[in-house]
């Protein structure tokens, strides 16, 4: 008897220790938070599951070999240009244009050699599956959600200008060019995840999260430019789309591995998971989102999974948006014009 109680006293103090350090470890992260969380930086790229599969059109199909950005003298001239059209222009059309939902992009021209080049960052296994978990029905969360460059020759010009834009912003040299060109492989392997929301306090007020997109690439591919010796064209007016929630501050809920250990917070997840479940049949989807929508009702709650931890968000009001906000180009002080 004294050894069976023995055990069951070891047993008891070790499921309490592990609940202790899974709550010391939601509050110490609380005390440290600070906004908006930064983007997290990867060692490597990770090898993505199996599972996971790009579609309707693979990844990247005519792209450059991975690792692999062409070089220029250093006295030589590219112009560079900003490119949009409407996300999913293949299956819809113009129709998103519309709704100023469009993806970004980046060209260039090599004056010397004629040649043109497109740069744009995406989902390696389309939107949908970045944006939400497969399996919560079975028990588990598993993510599909990583991004990349891709990098290919030519410049379809009747893409970017039959519903959207393609417009020049700047002259570089191949020097600013080969610098960028070893910052597009470095940023490329560290991080390589996608993010779809911008995750607000309030119009104009806090932001949570910013996301990790098309656009929010291109973005940061400009300012790496400026900070090369690109001078832009201040006359050029782009705007980029984000998807914005609005949320009060945001409760940290546990990352990819201590959710497990919660099996409130975790049945919560798989709960509001399911009903962010692809489908083949609009009708399933629409119930679906009815279905969330009565839930929401009740909780006001949606979860983002951001830096593979979990986010717990209360929502207010107007809860959701679609903006096409105006950004300018760097140097926006500067008043030289290129163009």
């Amino acid at each position: 008897m004294a050894k069976s109680g023995s055990l069951f006293m070891s047993i008891h103090f070790l499921v309490c220790l592990t609940l202790f350090l899974s709550v010391w470890a939601t509050i110490s992260h609380s005390l440290v938070v600070s906004w908006p969380q930064p983007h997290r930086k990867y060692a490597s790229r990770p090898v993505s599951s199996s599972y996971c599969q790009a579609g309707v059109i693979a990844f990247c199909p005519t792209g450059m070999q991975p690792n692999y950005m062409p070089k220029f003298n250093a006295n030589d001239t590219l112009y560079v240009y900003a490119m949009k059209a409407p996300v999913w222009e293949f299956k819809f059309g113009s129709l998103l244009k519309y709704f100023n939902i469009m993806h970004d992009a980046i060209g260039f021209y090599h004056v010397q050699s004629g040649v043109n080049m497109t740069m744009e960052w995406y989902e390696l296994f389309q939107l949908f599956n970045c944006t939400f978990p497969h399996e919560p029905q079975n028990n588990d969360l598993l993510w599909c959600n990583q991004g990349a460059a891709c990098i290919y020759k030519g410049i379809d010009d009747k893409h970017w200008t039959e519903n959207g834009t393609l417009v020049k912003v700047a002259e570089i040299t191949g020097q600013t060019f080969n610098q960028f060109a070893e910052w597009v492989e470095t940023d490329n392997n560290t991080f390589p995840y996608y993010e779809t929301w911008t995750v607000m306090e309030k119009p104009g007020g806090q932001v949570w999260f910013d996301p990790f997109d098309c656009a929010s690439w291109v973005l940061r591919a400009f300012d790496t430019l400026g900070s090369a010796g690109a001078k832009f064209n201040q006359s050029v007016q782009l705007n980029y789309t984000k998807i914005v929630l609005y949320s009060k501050e945001p409760i940290y809920v546990g990352n990819s591995s201590t959710i497990y250990n919660d099996t409130s917070t975790l049945s919560d997840l798989y709960q509001f998971y399911t009903y962010f479940q692809g489908s083949k049949s609009f009708a399933q989807v629409l119930e679906n989102l009815l279905k969330y929508m009565e839930w929401f009702i009740e909780t006001d709650t949606f979860y983002l999974f951001y830096n593979d931890e979990y986010w717990k968000l209360q929502l207010v009001y107007p809860f959701i948006k679609l903006t096409y906000d105006e950004v300018p180009l760097p140097g926006a002080l500067n008043s030289n014009k290129l163009i």
